[in-house]
């Protein structure tokens, strides 16, 4: 009878507040590449938990230059600063982190629709 499962809401940072990243050693710590929907077809696109040493401002340079897009480094309360980048930039992001050997695969953490 309650086979209806969608009526549950979803918290896209829940998985961040929970602490189920399982995190094995300092180094291991995960990027978390999310989407959120803005208002009709726009979307946001946030990163999370690059480490403290890489310069965000420089590297949201990059990534507007790359990805033809416009984006910003928020200084968030709880998850300290967070990259926000204009559209769906999730496979954009994980390549060039990839690329240039920022991560590795393991340490991404994409979320969204």
């Amino acid at each position: 009878m309650s086979g209806i499962q969608n009526l549950n809401t979803y918290d896209p940072f829940a998985d961040a507040i929970r602490g189920d990243d399982n995190q094995c050693s300092g180094s291991e710590e995960y990027i978390h590449i999310r989407i959120q929907q803005r208002n009709g077809r726009k979307t946001l696109t946030t990163v999370q938990g690059l480490a403290v040493d890489y310069d965000k401002k420089k590297l949201v340079k990059a990534f507007k230059k790359k990805f033809a897009c416009n984006g910003t480094v928020i200084e968030h309360p709880e998850y300290g600063e967070v990259i926000q980048l204009q559209g769906d930039q999730r496979k954009n992001i994980c390549q060039f982190i990839l690329d240039i050997r920022m991560a590795k695969e393991e340490q991404l953490k994409v979320h969204g629709f």
